[in-house]
């Protein structure tokens, strides 16, 4: 099974651990990960300043993708919404389709109706199904328990990213991490934001945002949460610290990658899955899968 990887802008910047633990739980259930340098920013970045520029950049890389043949899979949750929107748009809209296909005739790129777009999350549940990596675990993480953080362009907009879960009561993540035999907690502010969208705006405001959730998850004493998108990662890891002191609360939520969490289980170590380079680490997790 092979698939184009999409790294985007943060991860390889930002995130390593997760790129490092998505290809070895790739390697392990049986996928190839197909790289292409071509592939540039997907527009996320532009969508509010300029839509147009945003959706030609998104047509760029689905053009790419397409000449390859390979389904295109993201790590990055904004990553996948936007694409999968801008393909939904281009796809229905032949009026768009034709302005950016003048745009892309530049660059001697072709846009192809019928790009298939799934965040590595859901290319896992639907590609490789639960049954598969099930059978492939020989780690059961027995006793820990995670939290999942879904974020808002894993399932929304629910027209366009429909058809895995239901947005209002998700239960993919917590699949993902029960099938490694550790338990994913349900938990009151489950489907909260996790603030990054509005950091450049208002600190103060996404900093009261994740420090919310991050203080029932303090509370509840979790393993760890769990997360799928490098700037959610940005919030609940980069700006914890941060986001205790400015609220004089005390926090401390382990953050970690799902993929570190089911590298774990399919048997690699902590260091092959990148966890020195998480900055707030499960100390008791790690030390269980030495």
């Amino acid at each position: 099974m092979e698939a184009l990887v999409y790294l985007g802008c943060t991860v390889p910047v930002r995130n390593l651990n997760y790129e490092v633990s998505a290809r070895k739980v790739a390697e392990a259930l049986g996928v190839r990960l197909v790289d292409l340098p071509e592939l540039g920013c997907c527009g996320y970045p532009l969508k509010s300043g300029d839509q147009r520029a945003a959706l030609v950049l998104a047509a760029r890389a689905l053009a790419q993708a397409a000449a390859t043949g390979l389904p295109l899979v993201p790590l990055c949750s904004a990553c996948a919404g936007t694409l999968t929107e801008a393909a939904h748009h281009l796809d229905h809209d032949p009026a768009a389709r034709g302005e950016v296909q003048a745009e892309l005739d530049q660059l001697g790129l072709t846009y192809r109706p019928g790009v298939k777009v799934r965040h590595l999350a859901r290319f896992l549940l639907e590609e490789v199904g639960l049954e598969a990596i099930a059978g492939k675990v020989v780690r059961p993480l027995t006793g820990f328990t995670f939290a999942p953080h879904y974020g808002c362009h894993f399932l929304k907009p629910s027209r366009v990213m429909g058809g895995l879960d239901d947005p209002e009561d998700p239960r993919s993540l917590a699949q993902l991490i029960a099938v490694t035999g550790a338990n994913a907690l349900d938990y009151a502010r489950l489907k909260d934001c996790c603030g990054g969208g509005v950091l450049g705006a208002d600190e103060d405001l996404a900093g009261r945002m994740a420090g919310g959730k991050l203080g029932e998850l303090t509370a509840a004493g979790v393993t760890a949460m769990a997360v799928v998108c490098p700037f959610c990662n940005v919030m609940f890891e980069g700006q914890q610290k941060a986001i205790a002191k400015r609220l004089e609360l005390e926090i401390k939520v382990p953050v970690v990658y799902l993929t570190q969490i089911l590298g774990l289980a399919l048997g690699f170590t902590p260091d092959e899955l990148g966890f020195k380079l998480n900055r707030i680490k499960p100390k008791e997790l790690l030390e269980a899968c030495k």
